[in-house]
């Protein structure tokens, strides 16, 4: 199998000095935002983007890699020692891990998560190592059609998956794919949407609208909501833990739980838009469900904790073959990496894999190398990242700030990039406290070119017959399915309302 001699290679290239110290920052990195107050690990992931772009490839993605894995981890470690989830995904945790806490368990609930975080991790590196060059293969006979109908699904899964109002959700992603379309069309060579402004010429880099919503958008919620005076005790209290690891016999008895967790992370990984929260919850759900201990879920059951921590780190695995083996990102964090990809001009896809093995193969390393270091360093860092909890919030954002114009101006080294990304970041404090969310918008500005690029293409291919996307049965197929996910959201609140209005009037459902 040539698998293996490419992986070797990307070890290869992984344990040189400068691409090792890289991983070591990117593994540190991730856990410090994942515990930092006011940060989140897209948001971590974001602001780290502007300073790869003078980087090398290679390290550029390693660095934004390890801190997509790192950062899975973090959040566990506040979560259950003080009820404090780092991450949405870390929700779960609390269930359990926060009980085992409270009864005295606090060393063991962390000993599970590592055990938990490094077999979903390593599991689905090896499914992530095995499926995604299949996968790119199959993707190598599409033509433009089938491509625009994987972007259109990517997109379609971001909408659908995004909490909150479906309606708010595609408004979200028609801004995002209107931006898109700002600067010189690439087919006709006409000018959109520029108002006579010459540095909308050259487009609205998406850059500026991830770091700018993401990053300026939230130290403006939170400025809104009040920053906390001062950090938590979290370094007071750190001292009196330590992480103990569950006997082998009782590993091995969970083992059901450690299979579930993980294909669920790994399954869900992989649909576009989906990522580590909609792993976890999915695979605490289906524990609660069909766990053996089932009904000691929720009041400090360690099954509780290893399947969402299994979930979310294998989540990681799932949501990179997408992103490598078409070009489509499998959660927020691999949108920025694919963002990485596309800075330094290579488009993630089945033709990386022809053109550039050995860096798709780095990446792979990557993962692998990440999961073990993770788990590493979360078993001897546990006391100084919690002592980070101290930090007071105000603080932590005014760094944040400087970060994003700092990283901003030096992607282009242009001033008016200053004004676009104060203006996206008051855009993404609307969206925040008006309920739209933010993935769409920046899936949208990301992934319109390449749909807009397709679309075009196939148009002048088939004589502008648009009823090719639908005739032939790979793409047929796959908007077959984006639309289905879009019909049923709409369904299900009609079946609601439906339900509602026969229980009000006293009918039976």
């Amino acid at each position: 199998m040539d698998v293996l001699p490419l992986l070797a290679t990307g070890f290869g290239h992984l344990f040189t000095p400068v691409n090792l110290a890289v991983l070591a920052a990117g593994l540190v990195l991730g856990m410090l935002v994942a515990v930092l107050p006011g940060l989140t690990l897209v948001m971590g992931v974001v602001l780290a983007l502007p300073f790869t772009y003078k980087m090398g490839v290679a390290p550029a993605l390693i660095l934004l890699t390890a801190m997509y894995v790192s950062g899975t981890y973090g959040g566990a470690i506040t979560a259950i020692l003080f009820r404090i989830p780092g991450e949405p995904m870390d929700v779960p945790l609390i269930w359990d891990g926060y009980e085992m806490a409270r009864k005295g368990e606090a060393a063991l609930a962390l000993g599970w998560s590592l055990v938990a975080a490094l077999v979903g991790g390593l599991v689905s590196a090896v499914v992530m190592v095995l499926l995604a060059k299949p996968v790119a293969g199959l993707a190598l006979a599409f033509s433009t059609p089938e491509f625009f109908a994987i972007v259109f699904f990517g997109l379609a899964s971001v909408v659908t998956l995004s909490q909150g109002s479906l309606a708010n959700a595609l408004i979200s992603l028609c801004l995002g794919l209107l931006i898109a379309t700002v600067g010189v069309d690439e087919v006709y060579g006409a000018e959109r949407f520029t108002f006579g402004q010459p540095f909308l010429q050259d487009g609205v880099e998406f850059l500026l609208v991830m770091v700018g919503a993401y990053g300026i958008g939230e130290v403006l919620t939170r400025m809104g909501t009040g920053f906390a005076a001062e950090g938590g005790e979290a370094g007071s209290g750190a001292a009196r833990f330590r992480t103990a690891f569950p006997r082998l016999s009782s590993i091995l008895g969970m083992k059901a739980t450690f299979a579930r967790g993980t294909a669920t992370g790994i399954v869900v990984g992989i649909v576009p838009g989906a990522g580590a929260t909609v792993s976890a919850f999915v695979a605490y759900g289906i524990e609660s469900q069909y766990g053996k201990n089932r009904a000691a879920l929720g009041s400090g059951a360690a099954e509780g904790i290893v399947a969402a921590k299994s979930a979310a780190t294998a989540s990681v695995g799932g949501a990179l073959v997408p992103l490598l083996a078409m070009g489509i990102p499998g959660s927020g964090a691999t949108a920025i990496i694919l963002a990485a990809f596309l800075l330094h001009g290579i488009q993630p896809g089945p033709q990386v894999f022809v053109a550039n093995p050995d860096l798709v193969y780095t990446v792979f390393a990557t993962v692998f190398a990440g999961v073990i270091g993770m788990c590493i360093l979360g078993y001897f860092a546990i006391r100084p990242l919690c002592k980070v909890l101290e930090a007071p919030e105000a603080i932590v954002s005014a760094f944040v700030v400087v970060f994003c114009f700092v990283g901003a101006f030096a992607a282009r080294n242009n001033l008016s990039d200053l004004n676009v990304i104060a203006a996206f970041g008051v855009l993404g404090f609307l969206f925040e406290r008006y309920g739209f969310p933010i993935a769409p918008l920046v899936l949208g500005t990301i992934l319109g070119p390449l749909a807009e690029t397709n679309f075009m293409t196939t148009m002048v291919s088939f004589d502008n017959d648009w009823t090719v996307f639908f005739t032939r049965p790979i793409s047929g197929g796959i908007l077959a399915l984006a639309f289905a996910g879009l019909a049923w959201p709409l369904a299900k609140a009609v079946l609601q309302r439906i339900r509602a209005s026969r229980s009000a009037h006293g009918q039976p459902g």
